[in-house]
């Protein structure tokens, strides 16, 4: 496991490329929800994501045999975006597979970073199963979205940040989809502060961590079909599940049209506009049991 310098030595690397992304105090979050609610806006992080902090991390860690071999990674889309940033700013070849449907906006800023792209199946998982054929294929250096510890120490960096501008939050509501960013965020922020709740958020259309702690193992969703298309992952990461095991308090789902309902709160009180994936977190809320607590 992680320790607490891994993730101060990584904040170091990232703060290189990342902008900062100050907390923002939410009085329609907070009223709703009878917590003192804070967003992290991750959202307006370069390249739209939190993903670029793992990414750059990762590249930044590897020798230069790895990185003269080229890169390859599937995604989504933000990871994508992430790693053809980070390659792009270290002079790096990269391949990215991303599913079939991936929203256009994402593909085309990915390609506008430089980096080719493969499109490829239905989900994540599709995408994921070919990028491990090219790799195969032409000897790349694969840079995983979530089942890696250098990515996930780079997404903990979050909680650094978190808890040096809030150092008495009580609850930390985390989206997961694969599970790199719950697993970094959880582990970084129990180091610091053992006390803080870490709840995890995923739609319930695409609920791999849930069903893996459920069952005490790693399982394979048949299916994965929710409008968060960022977490729409069928199977967990095998190390982001014993980061999960381990670190976080808990699991929320929700639906579809929950995700809908925060969307159009986060427009018209913040005048923000976030991905569904994003805003999970939000959207669990209403589903906190807890009350009168800081949650970021």
């Amino acid at each position: 496991m992680l320790e607490l310098k891994n993730f101060e030595e990584a904040k170091k690397r990232v703060d290189e490329v990342i902008l900062p992304t100050p907390l923002i105090y939410s009085p329609a979050f907070s009223k709703e929800s009878r917590n003192t609610v804070y967003i992290k806006p991750e959202n307006l992080q370069r390249t739209g994501a939190f993903k670029i902090r793992g990414a750059y991390n990762k590249i930044m860690k590897m020798d230069d045999e790895s990185k003269s071999r080229g890169l390859i990674a599937s995604s989504a889309g933000n990871h994508a975006q992430g790693v053809a940033y980070a390659a792009q700013q270290l002079g790096v070849k990269a391949t990215i597979v991303m599913p079939a449907h991936t929203p256009l906006i994402k593909v085309d800023a990915t390609k506008a970073l430089g980096a080719d792209v493969v499109l490829h199946g239905e989900v994540y998982d599709d995408a994921y199963n070919k990028a491990v054929e090219l790799q195969k294929e032409h000897g790349y250096t694969f840079v995983h979205p979530f089942d890696d510890e250098d990515v996930i120490e780079g997404q903990g960096t979050i909680a650094l940040e978190i808890l040096e501008e809030l150092p008495d939050a009580d609850i930390i509501l985390v989206p997961v989809g694969g599970g790199g960013l719950i697993s970094g965020i959880a582990c970084a922020a129990k180091l610091i502060k053992p006390t803080v709740k870490i709840i995890g958020v995923e739609p319930e259309g695409a609920a791999s961590a849930l069903a893996a702690i459920n069952e005490d193992r790693i399982v394979s969703l048949n299916e994965a079909v929710t409008i968060a298309d960022g977490t729409a992952v069928k199977t967990i990461g095998e190390k982001p599940f014993e980061y999960i095991k381990q670190y976080v308090d808990g699991i929320i789902t929700v639906s579809d049209y929950e995700l809908m309902d925060a969307f159009l709160v986060l427009v018209e009180k913040h005048k923000l506009v976030a991905e569904n994936s994003g805003i999970l977190s939000l959207a669990a809320l209403k589903k906190l049991n807890e009350k009168n607590k800081k949650v970021v």
